[in-house]
């Protein structure tokens, strides 16, 4: 008698048991089933865009109105965006129910160029290969001298020829310096044949010298400070020395 109502208990808790799961599943079909036939896209919102249109932009996403608002992969649309329009840097999307996806995005600064081959590449300050062009059409950008990329392809990093390793390195770190201080208007080129520092052409009329591996944001500062004591006259050209051990900043108004 006693087997016979353990046997008894152990069924209906086996039944329970069974009874939970399937409630469990029907729920989560029916949240699945909801999200599946109600989110989807109707509206695209983007924001932040200067040289690609809306249009451009929300054709690089291949984004199509009807397309499941919770099952759009969000890093497949930005990998779509930043093959399709190089000068893109940053890409944030976002849900807003009931059916709008929100694309933000921010596009590189001001690229700098380096002429190899007969093209002008268009290199961003984070170090992107944004465009390729006729040298005379980026003749109002700062120009990169002094080293070789290898084997360029817009849409990729920069890599310099093995023999720039080390410049490479300090030349990344000084555009990005420049980016966050704000300064890329007001650099007229980077030179890196001097194998001893890194030159930068400033303001039309002065040259920047600075060792490479430097504390770039450090100098820039420095550099800004002297341009704003007063000390420096608008007729004045030469070159800003921060080489020396003292760490200093000189002008030496003999050199140019």
């Amino acid at each position: 008698m006693a087997r016979r109502r353990n046997s008894s208990r152990r069924r209906r808790g086996s039944f329970g048991f069974l009874y939970k799961l399937l409630s469990i599943l029907v729920i989560c079909g029916a949240v699945v089933a909801a999200v599946t036939l109600f989110f989807r896209v109707d509206h695209v919102e983007i924001l932040g865009e200067q040289r690609y249109t809306e249009e451009q932009i929300r054709e690089a996403s291949a984004i199509e109105n009807g397309d499941n608002l919770y099952l759009l992969n969000k890093n497949t649309v930005a990998g779509n965006i930043r093959e399709a329009l190089p000068y893109i840097e940053e890409i944030r999307i976002n849900r807003r129910l009931p059916d709008t996806l929100v694309i933000e995005i921010k596009e590189c600064g001001t690229p700098f160029a380096l002429v190899q081959d007969g093209s002008a590449w268009l290199i961003s300050p984070k170090g992107m290969l944004v465009d390729q062009l006729d040298p005379s059409a980026a003749a109002d950008c700062g120009m990169i001298s002094g080293c070789q990329l290898l084997a360029p392809t817009v849409g990729t990093s920069i890599a310099l020829a093995t023999e720039y390793a080390s410049q490479q390195e300090s030349l990344l770190e000084l555009m990005a310096a420049l980016e966050e201080a704000d300064m890329l208007e007001d650099v007229d080129g980077i030179r890196l044949d001097d194998l001893s520092a890194i030159r930068m052409d400033y303001l039309g009329r002065f040259t920047v010298k600075m060792p490479y591996g430097a504390d770039y944001p450090m100098k820039l500062k420095m550099l800004r400070q002297a341009m704003e004591s007063g000390k420096v006259q608008d007729n004045m050209t030469g070159t800003f020395d921060m080489t020396r051990e003292s760490g200093r900043i000189y002008l030496d108004q003999s050199t140019r």
